[in-house]
């Protein structure tokens, strides 16, 4: 149909990495109507005992619905059930709503990296004029150690 959205999904990297995380990972795939409409990765560290979200994405049209918060608890529920003590994650985020949707879930702003560059950015002139990201940490600390 004209207009209607179609999402593209790769079902046999999808599917594997979900029957299949590398030890220590999960992976949620949020599907709203048979449609992907968001996704949330993370990787524990035993040599910390802590749980790194690595990637989360809600689809544009879906935003605002509370999937984002739903999948973010899936990896808290994850973290506790395998008694890691801390969550973290890094984002150049510049919307408002991602700071605020790490808040509500009870992350800790805990720092910024000015000026990060990007993996494979060759910090030339004009990607240092347009590019200059600042590097957001969070931490919600689950127990102490």
């Amino acid at each position: 149909m004209k207009g209607e959205k179609k999402y593209y999904v790769p079902a046999k990297g999808f599917e594997y990495l979900y029957t299949h995380p590398p030890e220590g990972s999960c992976f949620w795939v949020a599907v709203l109507d048979g449609n992907v409409v968001g996704i949330v990765a993370a990787r524990g560290n035993e040599e910390d005992n802590t749980v790194e979200l690595r990637r989360m994405s809600v689809d544009s049209n879906f935003r605002g619905k509370g999937i984002a918060k739903a999948l973010g608890r899936k990896v808290l529920e994850f973290a506790m059930l395998n008694n890691y003590s801390s969550i973290i994650l890094g984002t150049t985020a510049v919307k408002v709503a991602a700071h605020k949707l790490y808040e509500s879930l009870g992350f800790k702003h805990v720092g910024i990296i000015e000026h990060y560059t990007l993996p494979g950015m060759t910090h030339s002139m004009l990607e240092r004029m347009f590019f200059q990201l600042r590097y957001h940490r969070y931490r919600l600390q689950l127990r102490e150690e």
